[in-house]
């Protein structure tokens, strides 16, 4: 059977497939969720930051106000919502939605990408963000790895 007479729905599995393996993360890479080292939020547990991250509060254990930061869509966000969440990326967009029509909470901010993430990081202490451990510089403190 040629290409052309395969079902269209195989093909768009495939294509599906090809896109989300060519987006994925090497395997010994880590993401990290962080803040400013000089602000003011010190530790972060994982079910602070996946309450946060699913917009479920907007404060810390100790009544902190924070903000939070997204990186674009790609491997790193998709496997950080993976890790945290245990959402996949389509998963995520259907939960967002659910929440935005419903008044129920607003997504993160989205930077355009990781160094405007580090910028943003460090020039506002009540935000915190994620990013790959590799990208991390002095001026960011690691509040949480994630698996």
């Amino acid at each position: 059977m040629s290409p052309s007479e395969q079902n269209p729905a195989s093909w768009l599995r495939l294509l599906v497939l090809a896109a989300l393996m060519a987006g994925a993360l090497p395997v010994n890479a880590q993401v990290v969720m962080v803040t400013a080292a000089a602000g003011p939020v010190e530790t972060l547990s994982r079910s602070e930051a996946e309450q946060l991250y699913l917009g479920r509060r907007t404060t810390l254990d100790n009544g902190r106000a924070v903000s939070l930061l997204d990186l674009p869509i790609g491997a790193v966000r998709n496997a950080f919502y993976q890790q945290l969440t245990g959402k996949n990326p389509i998963q995520i967009r259907a939960y967002w939605s659910r929440q935005v029509f419903t008044g129920r909470a607003l997504p993160p901010r989205e930077a355009r990408g990781i160094e405007e993430a580090r910028e943003i990081l460090v020039a506002e202490p009540n935000t915190i963000g994620y990013l790959p451990e590799a990208e991390i510089d002095s001026r960011l403190r690691i509040l949480l790895r994630l698996p």
